[in-house]
């Protein structure tokens, strides 16, 4: 009698022994290095004139009403017309042109010319 009072007892315990829940948790944590930002601001302005010399890839000198200015022609530098149209033909003295820079008078970065007529 004892055994079966004993099997019987072990019976119902075992289901809450084995029925036990476990939790996992996961915590998720992401490090930023501090970064620091610098903003610079370019400002594009353009000078209009006429052509007076012209070095196809170096210089084009415009005569505008401060007087003439030079600039460096890099290989960025585009020719175009008012249409936005590539001018395959070099510049010439008197045409009438635009040509739109950035940076400071001694270090002028040309962007594009505009060949006006």
């Amino acid at each position: 009698m004892k055994r079966i009072i004993i099997a019987l007892v072990c019976a119902l315990v075992t289901p809450f022994a084995f029925a036990q829940t476990s939790t996992t948790t996961t915590e998720q944590t992401t490090a930023t290095e501090p970064t620091t930002t610098t903003e610079t601001t370019t400002t594009t302005t353009y000078t209009a004139g006429t052509v007076t010399t012209y070095e196809p890839g170096k210089t084009v000198v415009v005569r505008s009403d401060q007087g003439p200015v030079s600039f460096a022609l890099g290989t960025a530098a585009r020719v175009v017309d008012t249409a936005g149209k590539v001018v395959t033909a070099p510049l010439r003295a008197g045409q009438k042109v635009r040509v739109y820079y950035t940076g400071p008078e001694e270090r002028r970065v040309v962007e594009r010319v505009i060949v006006e007529d």
